[in-house]
């Protein structure tokens, strides 16, 4: 004898079997697609329960919320930045274990020479690594202090990926500049570069927003300042990561407000990095010239 459907969602009497579990007796069926599912599988609905497959198919077509700049909005807008802080404390401990001069030996910017050491040898790992590589306490509290103050706020206005290239491009954006100016065998470590480029990507983020930009500003000069008196410091990567960090945030700022927006950021990543790598090549070649 046929089965009589009951209203959607509502009981059903002599059902058949779940369709995932044969051998369970159920009592509803799914509100969207009506197949018949035991309480194991039922899912609470706005309306009645659904199967898994249907709560799965109705989540892909959840249209996901965006932040201003088009980057995924999240519950936790720090994590990114956190973990950066977390990775250069850990680098930074690691020193005492195998010894601060054997990393930065190692890891640290260093220009080199073709055929022996350093970013002009091939270990182009170093542009990155640098940035994760400190002199002392004090430029590690200064500079994780900065990102921790800076990089919540970005992260929250760009999304998690637009803020974490945004940061890896600044950073090697610094190491790329410091690599193309400095003098063979002088090391250079830091993530100074990545925070300044944070520093030009507020002001480019906070000006699109129409905020208050004198703060950054002012203490924009200040650092610059700080940078160019002081003789141990690298002005290089500083103006390499600022440059580079306001290119890339004035790309995501002012990218168009459509479908195609993810294309033009993406993009403006893409041809920055073709970029750095350009100079890092041509440089390459003149040493060994």
């Amino acid at each position: 004898m046929a089965e009589s459907p009951g209203p959607v969602g509502d009981a059903v009497q002599n059902a058949p079997s779940c369709y995932r579990h044969p051998d369970r007796e159920t009592y509803v069926r799914c509100s969207r697609c009506e197949r018949s599912i035991c309480p194991d599988c039922m899912r609470a609905a706005s309306v009645g329960f659904q199967c898994p497959e249907c709560v799965s198919e109705g989540a892909r077509t959840v249209r996901q919320g965006r932040t201003v700049f088009g980057g995924r909005i999240s519950g936790d807008t720090s994590r990114v930045s956190l973990t950066i802080v977390a990775l250069n404390v850990a680098v930074f401990v690691l020193g005492f274990a195998v010894g601060q001069q054997e990393l930065q030996l190692r890891f640290a910017n260093l220009v080199g020479e073709p055929g022996l050491i350093g970013v002009a040898d091939g270990e182009y790992y170093r542009l990155l690594t640098a940035a994760f590589l400190h002199a002392g306490v004090l430029h590690l509290a200064l500079n994780m202090f900065a990102l921790a103050q800076l990089g919540p706020v970005l992260e929250s206005a760009l999304g998690r990926v637009r803020f974490l290239a945004l940061y890896v491009l600044a950073a090697l954006g610094g190491s790329v500049l410091s690599f193309l100016l400095s003098p063979q065998f002088q090391f250079g470590v830091g993530a100074s570069g990545a925070i300044f480029g944070l520093f030009g990507a507020y002001y480019v983020v906070v000006r699109r927003m129409g905020g208050e930009t004198r703060s950054i500003v002012i203490l924009l000069i200040v650092n610059l300042v700080i940078t160019f008196t002081i003789p141990i410091i690298d002005w290089r990567a500083h103006l390499g990561g600022l440059v580079v960090g306001a290119v890339i945030a004035t790309a995501f700022a002012y990218a168009p407000r459509d479908e195609r927006r993810t294309t033009w950021q993406a993009g403006a990543c893409v041809a920055m990095a073709l970029l750095l790598a350009l100079a890092v090549v041509a440089r390459t070649l003149a040493l060994g010239a």
